[in-house]
């Protein structure tokens, strides 16, 4: 009976075990998987934190660049201060002084309750901005997650350097014969709207901008000139057009409204009033180069994703420039002037550091050396061309700033290359450099800038002129302003020229 019986005992007592086996095999496997869930979603959370830490690594890296070169754009002021003192008679230095240090007060009031609105705000017409009056858009918490992202505080910061910077520049021009309320009326409409609608015509949404010009509801920008990707719009990458010509323009405007200190022009020929101290001259240049490298160099807005490359090459041009021209201005006061002019020298410099300023991201290091050269006989020949005109513009102003910053915008169309403009991270792909369209676009650009400031700053000048005059009297201007206007008697001369 058991061989029929027998066998399949057997079969059910190995099925019964492999059942069993199956079970404790599924039981693993079960235990396996949430073994491996449980280790999952602790390894993806462990990595959404290092992501997290990541992103708040670089996004903590970049807002400390922007403060950081900020920080040294606002030192140039100490640079002007020093440069514009050493140049002018030791009876004007406290004025001087004075003027640099109400130029960033004043903008930093005035941009601060319009200015950036003016520059930023979302276009109209692209012609204005129409922000948030007193920056009530940038606020806690406005971009977000604090840590990954944001707010925009050093984004205003960083702009109000500049727009200093921009007024400053007038200073200069119309220094030594100016009342000092009246240039303070300047300042304050320059940092309020004269310059921030340029800024956003070429940094913000404006017409002219390669950073989102125009953009439809869609967010699709028009760039000069086709309005599609296959531009790229006017580019200054850290400001020869938005803030020295507009400084330099609105200084020779200044200069020709004010008109020449006493004694400048005798009989129609040129007399000299040399500055009381070459040594703060020599000082407030050197460090306005130093500044130059927060001011180019900080353009790139960050160091994240590969813009610290960038940031070293800023570096590189913007130096061989400067000294290309400083070698360069040398030159020309040994030939031209039969000596070795410091004064001439220094301008170099700026000069070459203003003549770079649109390009220094697009362009090559030799193309660099080039630019500073030719910016160098920009200078000189813009000075002489105002000596022969008897416009008397003490710092050279509109012949470093004006004059060299629309060489730079030019420059910028003819030495930049495709490759270039792709490596600053300009936005569109497209061969507008190699085409030669890019310099049609930097010439309309440079124009326009010129025709603004010229205008609206000759407006201003000419309407306080006939209001209530601009410029001193004679006694007072023999006497000095640093007694008249702020009763004191000048400064210890020492290193007197």
């Amino acid at each position: 009976s058991c061989q029929f019986s027998c066998p399949n005992g057997r079969s059910s007592s190995k099925m019964a075990g492999s059942t069993a086996t199956i079970a404790a095999m599924n039981a693993r496997m079960d235990m396996l998987q949430g073994y491996l869930e449980s280790n999952m979603t602790a390894l993806h959370a462990e990595v959404a934190a290092a992501q997290h830490t990541a992103d708040s690594a670089e996004s903590s890296l970049d807002i400390s660049w922007i403060i950081l070169c900020g920080s040294i754009v606002f030192f140039m002021q100490a640079g002007f201060s020093m440069l514009e003192a050493g140049a002018v008679s030791n009876k004007n230095v406290i004025n001087i002084l004075f003027k640099n240090i109400m130029d960033a007060s004043i903008a930093g009031i005035f941009f601060w309750a319009f200015g950036y609105a003016v520059a930023y705000g979302p276009t109209y017409g692209g012609f204005i901005g129409t922000g948030e009056v007193f920056i009530l858009d940038i606020h806690n918490s406005a971009g977000g997650d604090v840590a990954t992202s944001s707010d925009g505080w050093e984004g205003w910061f960083f702009q109000w350097a500049f727009a200093g910077t921009a007024a400053t520049i007038v200073s200069g021009s119309v220094a030594e014969r100016t009342k000092f309320h009246a240039y303070l009326i300047y300042s304050a409409i320059c940092a309020t709207f004269i310059y921030p609608v340029v800024v956003h015509w070429v940094w913000g949404s404006g017409f002219l901008s390669a950073w989102g010009a125009m953009p439809d509801a869609e967010g699709n920008a028009h760039p000069l000139f086709s309005g599609t990707s296959a531009s790229n719009g006017m580019i200054d990458f850290a400001g020869s057009g938005v803030v020295h010509m507009v400084g330099g323009v609105s200084g020779l405007v200044g200069a020709m409204v004010v008109g020449p200190r006493t004694g400048r022009f005798v009989d129609g020929k040129l007399q000299p009033i040399p500055g009381h101290n070459t040594v703060m001259q020599a000082l407030g240049t050197t460090i306005l180069w130093f500044g130059w490298y927060g001011f180019n160099c900080g353009s790139t807005l960050m160091l994240s994703g590969g813009a610290a490359n960038l940031a070293g090459k800023v570096a590189v041009t913007t130096t061989l420039s400067a000294t290309s021209a400083c070698l360069t201005a040398t030159l020309i006061s040994h030939f031209f002037e039969k000596t070795f002019d410091i004064g001439i020298a220094l301008n170099g410099i700026l000069a070459g550091l203003v003549g770079v300023t649109a390009c220094c991201s697009v362009v090559d290091p030799w193309h660099a050396v080039i630019i500073g050269f030719v910016a160098s006989f920009v200078y000189y020949g813009a000075r002489n061309l105002l000596f022969r005109l008897q416009v008397d513009d003490p710092l050279d102003a509109f012949p470093l700033h004006g004059c060299c910053g629309f060489w730079s915008v030019l420059a910028t169309g003819i030495f930049c290359t495709d490759v270039n403009v792709q490596y600053a991270a300009y936005p569109n792909v497209n061969t507008a450099c190699a085409s030669g369209e890019q310099f049609g676009v930097q010439i309309v650009g440079g124009l326009i800038i010129f025709i603004w400031s010229f205008t609206t700053s000759g407006l201003l000048f000419l309407g306080m002129h006939k209001s209530f005059g601009i410029r001193v009297s004679e006694e007072v201007e023999l006497e000095g302003l640093d007694k008249s206007e702020h009763g004191g008697g000048g400064v210890w001369e020492w290193g007197n020229r």
